[in-house]
């Protein structure tokens, strides 16, 4: 029985991990073993990035919800302790926007949180 090379196999994963690397700089878009280096860890680096991306935007939203709740005479933490105590349910990413965009309504949000802590 004649022996079946694997050239075929190999040239299509070549192809495959040199494509991924496509846009990296110097021998690391260009050569098959460094550039298999290179995507590994750029795939293990982008796989954290998105994990840490959500933890980058919880982190925005405390803050601007921090800010206003300051201009409102009221600590973030007490702020949302009288939130939970009057039963609003209202994620950090609503409140944040509600805190850049409509004043007004946080204000609301910030007296009734005030009232629930005494």
């Amino acid at each position: 029985m004649a022996r079946i090379k694997g050239g075929m196999n190999a040239k299509r994963k070549h192809k495959k991990v040199l494509k991924l690397a496509k846009g990296f700089r110097g021998s690391r878009s260009k050569q098959y073993r460094v550039a298999k280096q290179s995507v590994m860890r750029a795939l293990t680096e982008s796989y954290r990035g998105r994990k840490e991306r959500k933890r980058q935007f919880r982190e925005l939203w405390i803050t601007r919800i921090n800010a206003a709740c300051r201009l409102n005479d009221i600590s973030y933490s007490k702020f949302m302790y009288g939130l939970k105590k009057a039963n609003v349910i209202l994620n950090r990413k609503m409140l944040a926007e509600l805190a850049v965009s409509d004043e007004k309504a946080f204000a609301k949000l910030a007296e009734t949180a005030k009232q629930n802590i005494k």
